[in-house]
């Protein structure tokens, strides 16, 4: 089950991207943008996301001694896999559905002790 705390973070981070937010752009043509997990996506989905991704990108960053494996659960784990595909993909709109699981924000997802991948096309 997905902690208040998470839903709650990825809800301020929606809303920020949706009101506009402070986020950095790189034109308005062009902002940059990243994929995560949407806040109420279910267990199964997150886990079957994260797997995916997983499989077609490298997920070692998830691995206990590094920062981005905190916090510790599935919603950020299957974020930080979902936007390293998007990335790594090219960052395709079609990139970052994940069967409607996931949403694309302008809001830099990153935090100080864990860098959220961004590849200028």
């Amino acid at each position: 089950m997905v902690s208040k705390a998470a839903v709650l973070s990825l809800f301020l981070l929606l809303f920020s991207s949706i009101s506009g937010g402070t986020s950095e752009l790189v034109d308005e043509e062009h902002p940059k943008t990243w994929c995560v997990a949407k806040p109420l996506a279910n267990k199964e989905t997150l886990e079957a996301n994260l797997d995916y991704a997983c499989s077609q990108v490298d997920c070692k960053f998830l691995e206990k001694s590094c920062p981005c494996a905190s916090p510790d659960n599935l919603i950020n784990h299957a974020s930080l896999a979902m936007n390293l595909y998007y990335q790594c993909k090219g960052r395709n709109k079609w990139n970052c559905d994940f069967k409607e699981s996931a949403l694309l924000t302008t809001t830099d997802p990153s935090s100080s002790d864990c860098i959220y991948i961004y590849e200028e096309k």
